[in-house]
């Protein structure tokens, strides 16, 4: 059977097969080196010579027209062929392969990325330093010196609490006031939060005073609550004063630690507490204007009340909401204290 009356999707070069991609040149020269092992000539496409055959096939491949035995031109986009694709349409075109033309190396299948070959003149890239180990040498001796103080600061920070609340013992006889010094009054501990039965009460802190007035009468203020005027300071506030939070509680819990239920004085003590309750409270009723124009302070007088905390509403337990007072008796104010301005 002649080759070329195969069907036309069994031919060389037609088909899907990556190695029948090839051009009628090179299939013929592939027939030719195979004919000439066996001793056989290899027909041309018409039964023509094997030279004009050839032509024909290589001008066919380089995509113009062959002309054949007869003299007429073949197109080799004509109806014995299967269609091409389109340049326009495909995008490009596969071009055939040559003869001699070097083959394109596979890829790898393992998808390894190319390892880079060091320049031996050049230098080797180094990642940059971070943190601390990226700073020269004097701001990395700075910074160790930093961090050196603020450790030390913070192991005698801890010390100087443990000392302050750790019950007596021989460092805090003989070092006592230097404690105290260090702790007073911004880093000052007590247990009544963590105590067995922690303050559920609110106490609150009046006065009020007799005055003088600029007419040679004597008049008598109201009760004013320091407390209240103290927490409508700090409410809202996000850097309160010490003073503010501590200073009236303080002198509160001094008087009642130096005075029994009686209010009678239990240590020698007992006079200076009353000496600095005395005088802050004036001090706090000149702030608010509890003075006239002329007027002066003759006696004061401080009482507290105090009420429960009432418990949250999933609780079953009851107390009572009446406040609970107790008056100190009237202070006599000192002729440099009554205008309550240098108390």
């Amino acid at each position: 059977m002649d080759t070329y009356d195969e069907k036309p999707e069994d031919r060389p070069g037609d088909s899907d097969d990556p190695v029948s991609r090839l051009t009628a040149g090179a299939a013929r020269d592939e027939r030719e080196d195979q004919a000439a092992d066996d001793g056989v000539p290899v027909p041309g496409p018409d039964g023509a010579a094997p030279g004009g055959a050839g032509e024909a096939a290589e001008a066919a491949a380089e995509g113009g027209p062959a002309a054949d035995g007869a003299g007429g031109v073949v197109d080799a986009s004509g109806p014995d062929r299967p269609d091409r694709p389109d340049p326009d349409e495909a995008g490009e075109v596969e071009r055939p392969m040559e003869r001699g033309s070097p083959v394109p190396e596979a890829a790898d299948p393992q998808g390894a990325p190319s390892v880079p070959v060091a320049d031996p003149g050049g230098a080797i890239s180094v990642a940059p330093r971070r943190g601390m180990a990226g700073l020269s040498l004097r701001y990395q001796i700075a910074a160790a010196l930093a961090l050196a103080v603020v450790a030390v600061g913070a192991c005698v920070h801890v010390g100087m609490v443990f000392l302050h609340i750790a019950p007596s013992n021989t460092l805090t006889k003989k070092h006592g006031r230097a404690i105290d010094e260090w702790i007073y009054p911004e880093f000052e501990q007590n247990w009544k939060l963590f105590a067995p039965n922690p303050l559920q009460q609110n106490i609150d802190v009046q006065v009020r005073a007799e005055v003088l007035t600029a007419d040679g009468g004597v008049r008598t203020t109201g009760w004013y609550d320091l407390s209240a005027l103290d927490g409508a300071a700090i409410h809202g506030n996000p850097l309160p004063s010490h003073s503010q939070q501590n200073e009236l509680r303080r002198a509160w819990d001094f008087y009642l630690g130096a005075h029994d239920t009686a209010n009678r004085p239990s240590g020698l003590r007992g006079a200076l507490s009353e000496d600095y309750l005395r005088r802050l409270v004036v001090m706090r009723l000149g702030r608010e204007h509890a003075l006239g124009r002329g007027d002066a302070f003759a006696r004061v007088q401080v009482r507290s009340s105090t009420t429960n905390v009432p418990p949250p509403r999933w609780s079953d337990e009851k107390v009572s909401k009446t406040p609970v007072y107790r008056e100190l008796p009237w202070w006599s104010v000192p002729e440099s204290e009554q205008s309550g301005v240098n108390a």
